[in-house]
């Protein structure tokens, strides 16, 4: 059975911290295949600010290109609405029936997971695994998993650094370089994004 872990998001834009995680996944479990899914309609946070789905796609596939097994995938912004996690997974089970599948998260998601739009069916369809942002998170989120019962704490070496940060940064004018891989910090250049 092939396993494919999800790591969905706004990505807006996509950051190093999201790929520290992403090489995390790929050193710590086994699978065939990451799926990097943009969000459509954020369902959990406010959309203030949010590049296009068209660039967020771009940026994305921009940042992982030649890293191996990772695939960016346009499966919530080709459906209408919000994105809840729970349609994703019934879609993808219905084009992968043989696959198993793990959503990668970080803590703020597994620790509001419980009031994700079906969360129970989400647990039926996929396991969890959570990293944590900060050295201070690891005890909270082994709490969360253990009251879920289905997700993993994955132990990695920390990497603060957040959309809203870069987003901050580059209207304040600030150097970000350190922050983005250089063909998304390219084309948010060349676009003009998160300036205003």
């Amino acid at each position: 059975m092939e396993h494919f872990c999800l790591y969905g998001g706004t990505f807006n834009p996509i950051h190093n911290g999201h790929l520290h995680l992403i090489r995390e996944a790929a050193r710590l479990l086994e699978f065939d295949r990451l799926l990097l899914i943009p969000t459509n309609i954020p369902p959990h946070k406010a959309a203030a600010d949010l590049a296009s789905n068209r660039d967020r796609l771009e940026m994305a596939r921009l940042a992982v290109a030649g890293m191996e097994n990772v695939w960016v995938s346009d499966i919530e912004q080709r459906a209408k609405g919000k994105s809840f996690t729970v349609l994703t997974l019934e879609r993808l089970r219905y084009l992968f029936p043989d696959t198993r599948f793990t959503l990668l998260m970080g803590t703020d998601m597994l620790c509001t997971f419980d009031k994700w739009y079906r969360w129970k069916d989400i647990l039926q369809m996929a396991d969890l695994a959570a990293f944590a942002r900060n050295d201070g998170e690891q005890a909270l989120l082994e709490r969360k998993a253990a009251e879920l019962g289905k997700a993993r704490v994955i132990r990695v070496e920390p990497l603060p650094l957040s959309s809203t940060m870069v987003r901050e940064k580059l209207r304040n004018g600030e150097d970000v370089s350190a922050l983005l891989p250089p063909a998304v910090l390219s084309y948010i250049q060349e676009k003009g994004l998160y300036v205003k």
